[in-house]
Order: C-alpha cells, then structure tokens, then sequence
C-alpha cells in the first residue's frame, strides 16, 4: 500500500503534469513531419518504399499513426489523470483559505523583511480602525489584546484562482481534443472544376480518404453538396503560387429539399462552414480527358484526376480505365479482353527533353501527355480495389493486361491502335481537393484556450501580499505604530510597494 501511494503522489505532483505535458508536446512532433496513415495512406506507402530499413521499424512503433498510438494515448490518458489528482487537493485547500481569515500577527514585526514604525498622536481603537479603512480590497481583520489593537490583512487570492482556472481549462482543452477525435470527422475528395459532377457527403464512400471518430458510423454525416463552377491560380514567374479561389455552389440543409444552391468563394483558409462542418481548400491538380474511339465508331469519354508528383510545376502522374460498349464485342469474356487502360504524364505546360515529357509551369499553357496505352483485362469488373493512380501491376505482370502503344500527345491528338481503336487527348480542367471536417467540440476548445490565457494572466498579474499593523499606547496621548509586510509570492517591486503603503497608512512620510 506504502508504494501505491507513493507513486499515486508523484503522479499527482504538479511537478509530474509538467514533464507529462513536455513529454506530450515532443510526442506530437512525429505527427508532424511523418505522413499520417488517416491522412494520407499513399503518402506513407512512398514512405515505407522510399525507406526500406527505417520505414518498417517507424511502422511497428505506430509513427504514421501517432495520435491514435498507444504511446501517445498514455501519455494523454496519464496527464489527465495527473492534472485531476493534483487540482483536486489544490481547489479544495483553496476554498478552505477563503473562509479563513488572516493569521494573527508574529510576535516581533521588525523581523519580517519589509518593516516599519512611526508614532501618531490619538489612541489605538480610533487608529486601528481608520487604518483598516485604508485598505480596500484586502481581507483584513482587527483584533484587540488588551490596550493594544492589532490589524492583519491579506490580498493576492485571485492568483491562486487565476492558477487553478488555468489548469483546469488546460484540461477541459485536453477533453474537448478527445471528444472532437471521438465524435468527429474528417475527409478529402477531389472534386474537378469546370462542370465536374460535384460532391455530396452522404456516407464515407463518396470520399477519397475518410477518418472517423471512435463513435463515428458513417451513417449520420450532415448532409452538403457541392459542386467547384472554377477554379484560379496565381504564379510568379518561378512557379511559386501567391493565391488560390474555387467559385463553388453548395447546398445544405432545406437547399437539399428545394434544390437551391448558394454560391461562395472557397480560398486557403476561409473555409466554407455550414452546419458544424467545415470545407477547406487544400490543394489542386489537373484532370485530363481522354476519349477511346471502339473499332465500330462507339466512344467512350472519361475526365480523371492525376496526382501532382512536383508541387512546383505541376507534373501529374495517374491512370484511366475504359470498358467498351456494349456490342463492340458480344461474347463478356471478349470484351474484358479488350479493356482499355492508359497510364502516364500530364504536363500543364509541355517541356521535351528529347522524346522525354516535363513540366516548365504550372499553370496551364500548353497541355500534353505521355503516355502508354494497355489492351486487356483492367480489372473494372472484378470487384478488387484498386488505385486511383495506376494500373493494376498485378495484372500487367500475369500478361492479362498488355502495352500496346506509347506516344506523347498535345491536346486534340490522337493515336491508333492496330484493332482500329483510337485513342485522343482532349485537354485537361483543374480540380480542388478539398478536406470536409466535423469536430462538435471545436468551439469548446476555443472557450477553454481562452480561459487558460486569462487565468494565466491573472495568476502573472496578481501577487499575494500579507501585512500587520501593530499599535501599542505610548506616552502623552500619542501611540506607537508598527508595520511588517510579507509578499507569499514574488518580490519584484514589493520595496516600492511597501513604501507607497506605510505612507498611505501612517499619513506621512516615513
């Protein structure tokens, strides 16, 4: 029991909570500069391939998943309880000194570190009495011993307040963090501009990537439209971007019923907020379009998005798969041979290097693609996922799925396969990513961190200070007067002090 309690004790101890919130903060540091799996799973997979030593290690000691690590959980769990074990004592010793009224004076005032004494003429009762009037806002009492009258007073009890405010606001902030990761989410989608079929957040798989809470289902998402009319850029002449807008329609709540859409102007940080959820403008891209043209004359037309693998000039990379027309080929197995699939580049701006496609900006001056072409079994109706931004290795390796072709292509070319199929690059529009997050605690958290700033300029500002007045007869209707002083807390300024208040007490100079 003696060593359950010792360490019940140094986990309460102010001390410990300390430490556990440093520990805290060096524990969020991972989150930050390692791609997070919730986030961003492609991300952590070109981790794990880029580092095939370190990566797996980082993996088993949950690093892509630090908030939800069981490190980080403890650490967060153990805090909590420390901040609670040690507030608890902290309040209720505090209550019990704002009913006590201040101590009694010592028995020798000129050993204190702040004294002084004069002599005033009238008597003791009259002067006690007086003196205790010049003191507002201190606790203060007046206590009489024989001929001689004795005030103590005290003032500073807001600090202590002002600390305990602060703490437990920090924690009502740790609480409001937890249940927003509880009962909120979060998702990104890629929604293409220039009349792109839009975005309605009815269940987690209309998103790209979807992180739910631990309470979260999926089944109650609050319901929001939208759709992205277009989408502008600004660049310097390096590539840099110095400004992002998306003119976006969205609708929610009764505009779902009516069919009403609201416009809004969706740039970095002004999110879009409606109904608790908030819509952020993360990125953006380019999503080429590429029209098959069958051996009957039958077209297939698709618009998808590639991914920006040089954030600074905008070179994307990705994949689109065509499944022909029905009566192109009869016979189901016939026509799974001759699937279509087309992997490569897109360059906003063309830059050659011999045969070889790059970027030179950004924005969208001169498009083209590289890319190659593949006839075969692209595993549309499988039902086995696959990525967005490739072709499925698996089948290309087993010979189901064959390269035909291979050209480079400027927006209205085309290339023909030897069946007769042609394939054309259409051009590209831009599209957004955007990231949609519910968090029902947020605006708790924005209460508590305001409460901690103003507890903690209270407990800065205020300084705990204690005096006595001692006054004793002394001779030919004149009394003695003593004054000692004692700052409980910090002693900066508490000389200048002192002096302003002897003076005010004894009214004169001393």
């Amino acid at each position: 029991m003696a060593r359950v309690r010792n360490t019940w004790r140094a986990l309460t101890s102010m001390g410990t909570a300390l430490v556990l919130l440093v520990l805290l903060a060096l524990a969020a540091i991972p989150g930050a500069l390692l791609p997070q799996r919730s986030l961003n799973a492609a991300k952590v997979e070109e981790y794990l391939a880029l580092h095939p030593v370190l990566g797996p290690w980082l993996d088993r000691l949950e690093a892509f998943e630090v908030f939800s690590s069981f490190w980080f959980t403890a650490i967060y769990v153990l805090l909590c309880v420390s901040l609670i074990g040690c507030l608890t004592p902290r309040t209720l010793e505090h209550l019990r000194n704002l009913r006590a009224v201040p101590v009694a004076a010592p028995r020798n005032l000129a050993r204190l570190p702040k004294h002084a004494e004069t002599q005033l003429a009238g008597d003791a009762q009259t002067l006690g009495a007086e003196m205790a009037a010049r003191l507002p806002g201190w606790r203060r009492i007046t206590r009489s011993v024989e001929s001689t009258v004795e005030v103590s007073a005290e003032k500073g009890y807001l600090r202590e307040f002002g600390n305990l405010i602060f703490h437990f606001a920090l924690l009502g902030l740790l609480a409001s963090v937890a249940a927003g990761r509880m009962f909120g989410y979060e998702g990104n989608v890629m929604v293409i501009a220039d009349g792109g079929p839009g975005f309605c957040s009815a269940s987690p798989a209309a998103f790209d990537s979807f992180r739910a809470g631990a309470t979260v289902d999926g089944t109650k998402l609050h319901p929001l439209c939208l759709r992205v009319n277009d989408f502008t850029a600004n660049y310097l002449a390096s590539g840099l971007a110095t400004s992002f807008a998306a003119h976006i329609d969205y609708q929610a709540g009764d505009d779902l019923r009516t069919d009403h859409w609201r416009p809004y102007l969706l740039e970095v940080n002004h999110p879009l907020r409606v109904g608790g959820v908030r819509a952020y403008l993360q990125g953006h891209g380019y999503a080429p379009t590429f029209t098959v043209i069958f051996p009957d004359g039958q077209t297939r037309t698709q618009t998808v998005q590639f991914r920006p693998d040089n954030p600074l000039t905008l070179l994307s990379s990705g994949a689109v798969r065509f499944d022909p027309p029905a009566g192109v080929y009869p016979d189901a197995g016939e026509r799974r041979k001759h699937q279509i699939g087309i992997q490569g580049l897109f360059a906003p701006t063309e830059q050659l290097d011999d045969r070889l496609l790059s970027s030179a900006f950004p924005a969208m001056n001169d498009p083209a693609v590289a890319i190659d072409v593949y006839r075969g079994d692209t595993g549309l109706d499988t039902g086995r996922p696959q990525g967005l931004f490739t072709l499925d290795s698996r089948l290309i390796g087993q010979g189901r799925l064959t390269k035909v072709a291979r050209s480079n292509l400027k927006a209205g070319e085309q290339i023909r396969l030897d069946d007769g199929t042609r394939v054309r690059f259409d051009g590209a529009v831009p599209f957004v990513n955007i990231q949609l997050s519910h968090d029902p605690a947020q605006l708790w958290v924005l209460v508590f961190a305001m409460t901690m700033m103003a507890g903690l300029v209270v407990s800065l500002v205020v300084r705990r200070r204690r005096i006595w007045i001692r006054i004793t007869p002394g001779e030919s209707s004149t009394v003695n007067v003593e004054l000692g002083g004692l700052a409980r807390t910090d002693n900066s300024g508490w000389g200048d002090e002192f002096e302003r208040l002897s003076t005010k007490l004894f009214g004169k100079e001393t």
